[in-house]
């Protein structure tokens, strides 16, 4: 029996997904908060807020603005609302509705709250959803390359293999292939951080540094992301008693992750940090975009849970400072010229 999929979100990678499940043929139930954006999506085709030139067959979308509906009548619920807004958008929901469900992560960040959690410990913990039930969804993959039926790659991650091999196969279209692993912590944590550095290299560009100081840059970014990644693995291990999971981190949804994040100019992270490298507050950095960098509350996150890892990471500290304790870009530049290799 085909699983019937649920998506929650309604921005540019929920729509990117959208587009690719119905692309496949399967139909969805969406929830999207606002009704106009509904009605224009029914009369026109398209999403009139994100990627119009994304096209969709209405006939195969049944869009809904109660969450609680679309969670209840699927079995597998995609989750793409930013991590900013996400407990919020999941406070009407009773704490038993994802009992038999699957549920797969599109979040790219860290929950805004005290704990500074990854969405499969705060469903977990508010929700009772378990390891076998959690499913993650990452790059590398530009949603604006998506809607332009560019070929790209998804990486799925999960407990069981079989099971995420299963999910994964709804997502295959002739533009899009798919991989499998079983780095639910890894790929997620590498998510966070290659927008955290994407960050930086935004503001690298605004402060005038060149490609040549970029690449630089990146690898030892790519080095710096390995090293937590290695060492929150052993504390992972250490605390569920399982195996290492000792993954490839220079495969495409870390290393590849790292790269188009930190160059593609669809790239809303280094977009966010080029603003703040020319001179801009974070504020106004924020009201000129349209949509969420996530790497800008994801660096004070990430710097509390390194707190508990205790990784070197110079370059994630110093964009932390640079973007939440008023450290110059210029003078937190300088300093991270001095422990590049």
């Amino acid at each position: 029996m085909a699983l019937q999929f649920g998506i929650l979100g309604s921005g540019s990678w929920a729509t990117a997904l959208a587009k690719i499940l119905t692309d496949s043929g399967h139909t969805i139930r969406w929830w999207i908060r606002n009704e106009k954006t509904i009605e224009t999506i029914q009369k026109r085709h398209h999403n009139p807020h994100y990627l119009p030139t994304a096209y969709f067959d209405v006939s195969l979308l049944q869009m809904e603005t109660n969450i609680v509906s679309v969670v209840e009548n699927c079995d597998v619920i995609v989750t793409c609302i930013p991590s900013a807004f996400l407990i919020q958008a999941l406070e009407p929901l009773a704490k038993t509705i994802f009992t038999g469900k699957k549920i797969v992560s599109a979040i790219k960040g860290i929950l805004p709250n005290n704990e500074h959690q990854l969405l499969n410990e705060f469903l977990a913990e508010n929700f009772g959803v378990s390891q076998e039930q959690y499913f993650t969804l990452m790059g590398p993959c530009h949603s604006e390359e998506v809607a332009a039926e560019k070929l790209s790659y998804l990486t799925f991650s999960g407990q069981d293999t079989a099971d995420t091999s299963d999910i994964a196969a709804y997502f295959s279209t002739h533009y899009l292939n798919t991989v499998v692993n079983n780095d639910i912590w890894g790929t997620q944590y590498a998510a966070v951080l290659k927008n955290i550095y994407a960050v930086g290299a935004g503001i690298a560009h605004g402060l005038e540094y060149g490609d040549n100081f970029l690449s630089v840059y990146i690898a030892n970014a790519a080095r710096e992301m390995e090293g937590f990644l290695r060492k929150m693995d052993a504390v992972r291990a250490a605390e569920t008693k399982r195996p290492m999971c000792t993954p490839d981190y220079a495969a495409s949804v870390y290393l590849g992750d790292l790269l188009v994040t930190c160059y593609s100019l669809y790239s809303r992270n280094r977009t966010f940090g080029n603003m703040i490298g020319k001179g801009y507050s974070v504020k106004v950095a924020q009201l000129e975009m349209n949509m969420v960098a996530e790497g800008y509350p994801a660096s004070k996150g990430f710097f509390h849970i390194n707190e508990t890892v205790g990784a070197n990471m110079p370059i994630t500290d110093t964009i932390y400072k640079i973007l939440w304790e008023g450290l110059s870009a210029h003078k937190g530049f300088k300093a991270i010229e001095k422990v590049l290799l």
